[in-house]
């Protein structure tokens, strides 16, 4: 595997992994194939990709042993509910073909919808049953996660949560840190383009002999978070992986940290829910 980060519960994630939204079932092979010869061994899809059949044929395709692969899915808005959770991820679970996931994800808490707490509930009982050896959430709020954690009866090893240089979390990343709760950056390298553009990134870039989105993504490993840039282009995804060979220097992270300007590019977590982003 790549670098990787001792979750809570004492299991192993690759601190780089690929995401694969908007992957369509004919690019899948050629995505995961590249991924795994750069290196890649951790791979996050949902089931609101529509994707986790093409990628489970994908990773089946790459030789690679189960064991050496980590595979995150999540569990979407409209299936919330204790009966809902079971059945959606027994359905991911027979479309990526494996016996058992690593992460599984709580997509948005849907605050108004009210069902992530008994969501979570079923997470526990089929972690309990070995069918998921992680259980984690995303987009949760602070104040989601404290609902959460005052009944949970595990903790939740990870949130994941829109993160990149113009959104900074963190403070959200501090509150989870403080519970043992790992972050991961989603759009890490924010989409648009923007950031290629930016001096002050391409300055650091030079100084590195490295890429924006190189810098930017040891940016967040340096900081602690695990990391899921996606691409479908063989070379960036090889790019996106040739990060562990330099670190970036306690005044080039805070030059970066000085971009933030509190900008989402996607919704307010407050105000997602059931039949919202279709």
């Amino acid at each position: 595997m790549t670098q990787t980060v001792k979750l809570n519960n004492n299991v192993e994630m690759p601190v780089l992994g690929l995401g694969v939204y908007k992957i369509s079932e004919d690019e899948m092979q050629q995505v995961v194939t590249a991924a795994i010869e750069a290196g890649y061994r951790s791979f996050d899809t949902a089931h609101f990709y529509f994707n986790e059949e093409s990628l489970g044929k994908a990773i089946k395709n790459s030789g690679v042993a189960r064991e050496d692969l980590f595979i995150t899915t999540k569990l979407w808005n409209d299936d919330q509910g204790y009966d809902n959770t079971i059945k959606a991820f027994n359905t991911s679970l027979k479309k990526l073909a494996l016996d058992y996931i690593d992460l599984y994800l709580i997509h948005w808490p849907c605050p108004d919808d009210d069902r992530f707490i008994e969501s979570y509930q079923a997470m526990e009982a089929l972690y309990a049953e070995g069918k998921i050896k992680a259980l984690g959430v995303a987009n949760f709020k602070e104040h989601h996660l404290e609902r959460l954690l005052s009944v949970a009866k595990i903790k939740p090893v990870v949130n994941q949560i829109e993160y990149h240089p113009i959104f900074n979390e963190k403070a959200l990343q501090d509150f989870c840190e403080a519970r043992d709760i790992h972050v991961t950056a989603w759009s890490p390298l924010m989409r648009g383009g923007e950031l290629l553009e930016n001096s002050t990134l391409q300055n650091i870039a030079l100084k590195y002999n490295k890429t924006v989105p190189q810098v930017i993504i040891r940016w967040h490993i340096d900081n602690g978070r695990i990391v899921i840039p996606k691409s479908s282009h063989p070379e960036r995804i090889k790019q996106n992986y040739d990060v562990f060979d330099f670190e970036l220097s306690t005044d080039d992270l805070a030059a970066i940290d000085e971009l933030n300007r509190s900008e989402r590019q996607f919704k307010d977590p407050d105000k997602v829910n059931s039949g919202d982003l279709k």
